[in-house]
């Protein structure tokens, strides 16, 4: 099939100061961890943007999506027949990047990849179209075992330029939570969050989740583009970039058990008494049951009040808690429990890869009271 982006779309350009900018090309930028407690629901003007290419501006009234590959009716459908053919639906979900944390493994040793903080992570009310439904009405073959996605944005890695593509199994495909989004916190999408239509796959990372989004395939086999095929994988820490074979990594889907301190910020100066810890923790598709902190490192802990909210099964739970801190250096520290009875990893040496993924061991922050 023809690429109907072999031409490089226009691209967006980004002007937004509250957001910690780790590259300009392609755009990746957090916002500082305190704008994350602001509110349940991120704001999109301080949601983290991740690209892997330039920011592609499409003209949604021209904008064709495609279904193909093993249905029993392909089908081509612009953004108006999307609206009109399929129910609305909406999703509270928290999106986060699989390299969110990464520059605690940095500090192990280096890692590739930008330095995310705690920040890349947000939490939104995504409306669109259930994935399932219009796989449905192409007839989808449930036998098949994988759902493709192709986008407009064009990556450039490595020497090689290619168009952005993942894919998910099918079963995922298929459940209630997966939308074909068109808007973001009641807003139509913006161009860096995947205007007009992007994926959003609950409980998977980000890159699960692709933007600019224009043909779905169903297959039997993942995605052989390079996103899918090659990157996003998961090795043991004696792995080296020179000795890594992607078929031998461990595909990144699903996340695991996280959390992070976003007040007080890292080096803070605080005065002697009660000082408030706010943050927030993930299980994905398991609820989060308890969440601890710690005023010296972990050798000691107290329990943190986590925070009502009615933001379903996908979201983020915020906690918090207060400690009452003497004059001195600190470590915090926090951990999450599941509702299997999983933690999180003390260290991030227990999981260091050189890809700098799923970093999930406590977050630690040192601060100053005097």
């Amino acid at each position: 099939m023809l690429n109907p982006f072999r031409s490089k779309p226009p691209t967006a350009e980004i002007d937004n100061p509250s957001l910690i900018v780790h590259s300009q090309h392609p755009y990746n930028a957090e916002p500082p961890t305190a704008q994350l407690r602001a509110s349940f629901f991120t704001p999109v003007s301080g949601f983290y943007v991740r690209s892997h290419g330039d920011i592609p501006v499409i003209d949604a009234m021209e904008h064709r999506l495609r279904v193909t590959g093993r249905v029993a009716t392909g089908l081509r459908l612009s953004m108006e027949e999307l609206r009109e053919r399929f129910p609305a639906k909406t999703v509270s979900a928290t999106m986060q990047c699989a390299g969110n944390r990464r520059a605690d493994m940095q500090r192990v040793r280096p890692v590739s990849g930008d330095p995310w903080a705690p920040g890349a992570i947000g939490t939104a009310e995504w409306r669109g179209v259930s994935l399932a439904d219009v796989l449905r009405a192409a007839g989808a073959e449930n036998s098949a075992g994988h759902v493709a996605f192709s986008c407009a944005d064009e990556c450039h890695v490595e020497g090689k330029t290619f168009h952005y593509g993942a894919s998910i199994p099918i079963a995922k495909a298929l459940g209630p939570e997966v939308l074909l989004a068109y808007e973001m916190n009641g807003e139509p999408l913006t161009p860096e969050h995947g205007a007009p239509l992007r994926l959003v796959v609950p409980g998977y990372a980000g890159v699960r989740s692709p933007k600019w989004l224009h043909t779905i395939t169903v297959q039997d086999v993942p995605s052989d583009n390079p996103i899918q095929a090659d990157d996003y994988k998961l090795f043991p820490p004696h792995v080296t970039k020179e000795t890594a074979d992607p078929a031998k990594g461990i595909t990144i889907n699903g996340l695991p058990l996280n959390s992070a301190i976003c007040e007080p910020a890292p080096h803070a100066t605080l005065q002697p008494g009660p000082v408030m810890m706010r943050g927030y923790a993930t299980a994905t598709d398991r609820a989060v049951a308890r969440v601890d902190v710690s005023q010296d490192g972990g050798r000691t802990w107290s329990q943190a009040e986590l925070e009502d909210h009615s933001g379903g099964p996908w979201s983020w739970t915020f906690w918090h808690a207060t400690l009452d801190l003497p004059r001195g250096e600190h470590e915090l520290a926090v951990r999450a429990w599941d509702d299997a009875g999983q933690t999180q990893p003390a260290l991030p040496d227990d999981t260091w890869n050189y890809k700098g993924y799923l970093s999930a061991a406590w977050h630690r922050v040192s601060v100053l009271v005097e």
